[in-house]
Formats: C-alpha cells, sequence, structure tokens
C-alpha cells in the first residue's frame, strides 16, 4: 500500500524524491505516526510535499490509495458506514416541503444527541432517524428543508449545521490562466503617494536646475512615489462555493502576484465571518476576527468574496454557525457589521449570478456592503467605489 502512494503521488506529477521517501519510511519505523492514519497524513505531508502547490495532487493520491477520512469521535463511525450509500433520495415539490416540521437549532442539537443514543441499525427513507432520503433532518440526502447534515455531499443549500470532519481548502496563488485581466483591474487601486528619505534622483529637476545654473550639474533628489493601497482581502472557503473555487482562485493568484500594494492581507471564512478568521482554513490557522480589527487601520481596502447564500440562522442567530462543533457567540451579521464600521472601503464580490441575489442572507449582506458580481465588469465596478475617497 506504502509504494502504491509513493507511485500515485509520482503519477499525478508531484516531485517525490526517493531520499524523501525514506527519510519517511524512517520516521514510520520509528513510530512518529502513532499508528494513526491521521498523524500518518500530516506526518507523510510534511516529509514529502515541497510547496502548497501540491497540496491537492497529494489529497487525491492519499484518498485514492487510502480510501479513510478523518472523523469526530462522537459520530459513531457504524452510523457512518450507513450514511455512505445513500438511498431513496426523494423529490418534493415545495408545497410538500414546506408541510415538513422545522425546529429551531437548540432543539436539533437536542433531538440529535437522543438519537445518537437510540439508533442501533440502518434507516433509509424515514422521518426520523439518521439516514439517507427520505424527510428526516439529520443524515443526508433528503428534502428536509432545515436539518443537521452528517456525511454526504452537500447540493440542496438547506441544512442548518453539518456534524462531521470538514475540509476546506485555500484558494491556490499559482494559477496563471485568465488573471491578466483581473490585475489590471486591481492595478487601478493604486494610490501614489511620495514617502521616504529624499534618496531619488530627479532626473527632469536635474535637468532644469542644471539648465539654470548655466551648465553646472546640480543634483536634485527627492522622495520615492511608492503606492499606498493597503489591501484586505476575505474569502468564503468550501461548500457552495466549491464550484466557484477556480474563479476565486483566479482573483487570490492576481492580487497575491501584485507587487503594487503596499500591503495585502488574506483571509478565509466559511459562509459568514464569526470571532475567528483563518490565515490557513485547512490547516485550521485561526486569528481572532477582533485581533483583525485591532491591529489593521481602516485605510485598508477590503474585498469580500462570498455567495453570501446560507441559512438565516447562520447569519443572524447566536450559535448559527453551520459547524456543528463550533459556537459564535455574536451572530455573523454583527461581526459584518463591525467590518463595515471599521473600514472605510469595502465591497462584497458575489460569484452566484445577479438574478439569484432574492435569497435573504444575499440580501442582508448586500445591505452591509455594496455588491457587485463577481465578473470583470462587477470588479471594475468595485474597484471604482473602493477609490471613492470617503
Amino acid at each position: 500500500m506504502f509504494m502504491d502512494f509513493f507511485y500515485t503521488l509520482r503519477q499525478l506529477k508531484v516531485p517525490v524524491s526517493v531520499t524523501e521517501w525514506m527519510t519517511l519510511m524512517e520516521a514510520l519505523s520509528k513510530g512518529h505516526a502513532q499508528s494513526s492514519l491521521t498523524s500518518f497524513y500530516h506526518l507523510a505531508r510534511a516529509v514529502l510535499i515541497k510547496s502548497e502547490t501540491f497540496y491537492d495532487q497529494y489529497d487525491q493520491a492519499f484518498a485514492h490509495v487510502f480510501r479513510q477520512a478523518a472523523l469526530p469521535p462522537d459520530i459513531r463511525q457504524e452510523i457512518l458506514d450507513w450514511l455512505a450509500d445513500p438511498l431513496n433520495r426523494l423529490e418534493l415539490s415545495d408545497e410538500e416541503i414546506a408541510k415538513l416540521q422545522r425546529w429551531d437549532l437548540d432543539k436539533l442539537r437536542e433531538e440529535l444527541d437522543k438519537r445518537l443514543n437510540e439508533q442501533d441499525e440502518r434507516h433509509d427513507g424515514g422521518s426520523r432517524w439518521i439516514g439517507t432520503g427520505g424527510t428526516s433532518p439529520f443524515g443526508h440526502s433528503g428534502a428536509h428543508p432545515a436539518g443537521i447534515r452528517i456525511g454526504g455531499e452537500g447540493g440542496g443549500g438547506r441544512a442548518i449545521q453539518i456534524a462531521a470532519a470538514r475540509r476546506f481548502r485555500n484558494y491556490r496563488t499559482d494559477v496563471a490562466l485568465d488573471v491578466r485581466q483581473i490585475k489590471v483591474a486591481l492595478k487601478k487601486l493604486r494610490q501614489f503617494a511620495k514617502e521616504g528619505p529624499e534618496d531619488e534622483l530627479d532626473i527632469d529637476l536635474t535637468i532644469d536646475k542644471t539648465c539654470r545654473e548655466a551648465g553646472e550639474i546640480e543634483l536634485v533628489f527627492t522622495r520615492a512615489r511608492k503606492n499606498t493601497v493597503k489591501v484586505l482581502l476575505l474569502m468564503d472557503s468550501g461548500g457552495s462555493m466549491t464550484p466557484y473555487s477556480r474563479l476565486v482562485s483566479r482573483l487570490f493568484s492576481a492580487a497575491h502576484q501584485m507587487s503594487h500594494f503596499r500591503d495585502l492581507k488574506a483571509y478565509y471564512f466559511h459562509n459568514c465571518i464569526y470571532q475567528d478568521l483563518y490565515k490557513d482554513i485547512y490547516n485550521n490557522d485561526v486569528e481572532p476576527t477582533a485581533g483583525m480589527l485591532k491591529n489593521l487601520d481602516g485605510d485598508y481596502k477590503v474585498i469580500l468574496v462570498g455567495d453570501a447564500y446560507m441559512a438565516p440562522s447562520e447569519l443572524m442567530s447566536v450559535g448559527g454557525a453551520i459547524d456543528y462543533y463550533y459556537h459564535n457567540e455574536t451572530p455573523g451579521h454583527e461581526w459584518l457589521s463591525r467590518i463595515a464600521d471599521h473600514f472605510r472601503n469595502c465591497v462584497w464580490l458575489n460569484p452566484l449570478p445577479q438574478m439569484a441575489w432574492v435569497h435573504p442572507t444575499i440580501k442582508a449582506i448586500g445591505h452591509v456592503f455594496p455588491m457587485y458580481p463577481l465578473t470583470l465588469d462587477g470588479l471594475e465596478e468595485a474597484v471604482r467605489k473602493l477609490i471613492v475617497k470617503h
């Protein structure tokens, strides 16, 4: 199996050398993986992968060879095995869905705990137990309008929370295709000012003064002309944003390659911003949102990227975060308002077509930030909004 892993990595063009592979084997022989698949995943990635740009290929190879995933200990593996093969997927009309019982978040959590303790067999197509299909609020591939998804893939956009280990990806900084036009649009953000010591030779003034002095050379120095713009990029990753990951990666790649900004900060979030932002969402590298607001002054030009599409409770409720194991004491809408109040220039870029901006959470966020489509025209409009002086 280990040799299959090595050759699969090589087939996916991951530059793994024999020396690195022997180092990994030595680490395994010394027990550094601790007989854990999760520990082995991180150990092998640290030893074999030279750049984060190969993380995608590494994950593909790992999933192909080992076909397992780390899961929270309190969701029984037996239940997750039952959910692995969905059956009886229902297609209900809007009228039928509206008749299904809806619970608030606290009630959903309470009922889920009961079922986790009571359920002892697989269920498909039912209305009560954790299962697949059917109208139960627990499980996946069902038709319930507001439940807790366990396992499976998203797609319906109805889950209030998700009770399973979730992997989100950072957006890549090495995307070369189609970034030129984005970079041209971002260049319009530039605002130049002369800063620093007078150590740059001003050719025009030197020639002018030399002429005025009848040919006697007079060197004139001036301060360097530098771009003063600072940019803060906040990006939604995972879930409903997955179909747009390549598009957002192009934006991030263009911003990352720009050498014109005085400073560029980038953070990730999922669906909505709460008390934490992520410098690296894949590795759960957290920075408190309050700390970010304290450390960055209001001059940063803020670009938020996301579809703004979520359950209303995620935006408006305490404890509404979609991650079952994450609790927000302050509603996401309040955090977004704090960002809008702190920074003088903010815009929100939405990859969804404008005709789809009718969802309540999209409308609510649109009242907090000026919202533009994530297209070249939308980006140019957003840039014009950002350079308006307040």
